[in-house]
Order: C-alpha cells, then sequence, then structure tokens
C-alpha cells in the first residue's frame, strides 16, 4: 500500500464537529456526560471514548477583535512512534498505510504509550485497564475506503491521500493563506500522517507543541525487552512502575479534571 497522510486545512474548518460525531458513530464509542466549562468545545479534551475531538478557541485579532480558530485533534501517526518503541506487549504497531493501529486484546494498560506520546494524545481507561486512540480508520483506509472523518468533512478541510500529493497540496495551501500560515507535522518525527495547513502561527493553538519532544528515558524498555522477550518485560515492567507511579497519577488527575472528574 502507497504511503498516505490526512491533510487538515483549519482554514476551512468551520467548527460543525461532522468529522467528530463520524468518528463516534464509525468506532461505536458511547457519548460521556460533562460539564460546561464556558465553551463550545465538547467534550473538554481526548477521551478515552473521545478520539477525534475539534477544539474551539477564540484569539483576538489584529484589529483588535475576536477570532475562531477551530482544529481536528487526535493521533498524529507519526512516523518514527514512540509509542511503538515504547510498548512491551507490541500492542502498538504500524500500518500499511503508515498510521499506528492498536491491538486492544495485546494491552496491558502500562500507560507508557500515554507517557511516551509527545503530543499527548493516547487516553486510559482505568475499567478495561487499556490505552486508545484513533487508528485513522484501518478497516476503511484499507479497503481504499477515506477515514470516517475524512468522508464526514463538509468543507474539504479533511483530505486523505498519497504523501506526496498531500505535502504538495498542503505547502501550495500555506503560501496562499500569507505569511503566518504554516505546515506542521511534516518534519517531526519522520513525518506524522496526519499533516495541518494552520492559518497562524503555531504558538496560538492550543494543545499543539511547537517543538514536541520524547524523553530519551522512555526507550528503557526498548533496550530492556530486547533480550528478554515480551513476558519477562511485562514481569519486570511491575518494578519500573514503581518510579513512574507519581508521574502517571499525575497525569490521570490532569485528565479527570479536563473530563469534569
Amino acid at each position: 500500500m502507497t504511503e498516505k497522510i490526512q491533510l487538515i486545512d483549519t482554514s476551512k474548518c468551520t467548527g460543525c464537529r461532522g468529522c467528530q460525531v463520524a468518528c463516534k458513530q464509525w468506532n461505536q464509542l458511547p457519548a460521556g456526560l460533562t460539564i460546561n466549562k464556558g465553551t463550545y468545545q465538547n467534550p473538554p479534551d481526548l477521551q478515552k471514548n473521545t478520539w477525534t475531538l475539534v477544539r474551539f478557541q477564540e484569539v483576538s485579532d489584529r484589529d483588535g477583535g475576536v477570532q475562531w480558530l477551530f482544529r481536528k485533534d487526535g493521533c498524529m501517526h507519526c512516523n518514527d512512534a514512540a509509542c511503538v518503541k515504547v510498548c512491551p506487549a507490541e500492542a502498538r504497531f504500524r500500518l500499511e498505510s503508515g498510521a499506528i493501529g492498536t491491538d486492544d486484546a495485546k494491552c496491558i494498560g502500562c500507560q507508557q504509550c500515554v507517557a511516551a506520546c509527545p503530543f499527548d494524545k493516547s487516553r486510559y481507561e482505568e475499567s478495561s485497564n487499556k490505552a486508545y486512540k484513533c487508528n485513522l480508520c484501518a478497516e476503511r483506509t484499507q479497503n481504499n475506503l477515506p477515514p470516517a472523518c475524512v468522508k464526514a468533512c463538509p468543507t474539504g478541510a479533511l483530505k486523505y491521500g498519497e504523501k506526496a500529493a498531500m505535502l504538495d497540496l498542503a505547502f501550495k495551501r500555506a503560501r496562499e493563506l500569507g505569511k503566518n500560515a504554516s505546515v506542521y507535522g511534516d518534519k517531526f518525527f519522520g513525518g506524522t500522517h496526519i499533516v495541518y495547513v494552520l492559518e497562524e502561527k503555531v504558538g496560538v493553538y492550543d494543545a499543539l507543541p511547537a517543538n514536541p519532544k520524547v524523553r530519551a528515558s522512555l526507550f528503557f524498555w526498548k533496550a530492556f525487552k530486547k533480550p528478554f522477550g515480551v513476558l519477562e518485560a511485562g514481569a519486570g515492567l511491575a518494578v519500573w512502575a514503581v518510579s513512574a507511579f507519581f508521574r502517571r497519577k499525575s497525569h490521570l488527575d490532569k485528565q479527570r479534571r479536563n473530563n469534569g472528574g
């Protein structure tokens, strides 16, 4: 299969949330009770049952008024994916298209993918002891269909196609939008399979790091499991988890606050 990416043109997004609903429907993800925190964005953040989220953001424009920024958010599907590298159970893997899939049956709930993600996209669920994220509709793309979010987009803000063609389109569109516009994602971690055309400078957008980084210490497991295999790595995980307990607890507490829990 030819490597493909999804292009998100933020300048064309109207915040309709068609992509968000389509993701829920295709993946049979239930809705959850949330608390209104003074924003049209709902839920407040990505969740175990919300893999695609449209972010709503108000910013001051150059004339002193208010400008709405809408952005579809979800897994970036890195080419050199940290979540794949650190997973001791091989529950994260690369699809033929280049996107990153998840085998829920293999997931052991260690949350290393949650800690490793430089974009903070994976979400952990305590009741199932699993970590969830978008798989870029692997069932559809493997059958030459676009992801459900792309199919549902009414404005052409979302496109899916061969990498070279999508990147050419992205840079052309950025030039059309002017000096503040840029292409985001093509240079991180060997290139991501989600690429944005941002109409404003990257620092303006919430939850979009200008310089995403992965801590080198997280690759301990890659070296550890190599001579021992998955079973031994799973046993050793309990020992390593003691040192990671407070970091993971802090991350979960943040998720609960964002979700109104």
